[in-house]
Formats: C-alpha cells, sequence, structure tokens
C-alpha cells in the first residue's frame, strides 16, 4: 500500500501518521482513522482548544490564561 505520501507499507501493517490518524494497510487497501477525541462540550466564549501534534491530545484552557484548563463535558472521537 502507498499512503498520501507515497511511502509504502506491507500488507497487515498499521502505523500513525504525521496528522495524528492510526493507519493499516491490507489487501483491501488503506484504512485510516483519527488516533484522537475532539472536545465538542466546554464554553467556547472564555476557552479555546489547542491540538498538540506531538502526543495527538487537545487541550481546553482559558483564552486570557492557557495555563487554566476548562472543563470538558464532552469528547467526540
Amino acid at each position: 500500500c502507498h499512503d498520501l505520501n507515497g511511502e509504502l507499507h506491507e500488507f497487515d501493517s498499521s502505523w500513525r501518521d504525521a496528522d495524528c490518524n492510526d493507519c493499516s494497510c491490507s489487501r483491501d487497501g488503506i484504512r485510516c482513522c483519527t488516533s484522537f477525541a475532539t472536545p465538542a462540550s466546554y464554553d467556547e466564549e472564555k476557552c479555546i482548544s489547542i491540538f498538540n501534534k506531538e502526543t495527538c491530545t487537545y487541550k481546553v484552557v482559558e483564552k486570557d490564561d492557557h495555563s487554566k484548563e476548562c472543563p470538558v463535558h464532552a469528547w467526540v472521537g
């Protein structure tokens, strides 16, 4: 299987791509899905979600003070 970057992967292999998707290769082709949950319910006026590509996670923090985390009531993914 060749991924979107042209990299070759063996059949029955799996990997995480640069966009934090978990991918696998089979004789039917490549399948990818997100490896992370996205915050879906939080105070969007007071807070902002920030994605960390190194850890493949979101953090929800106050817009005015990124050291203060905000509560998240629901996640999707």
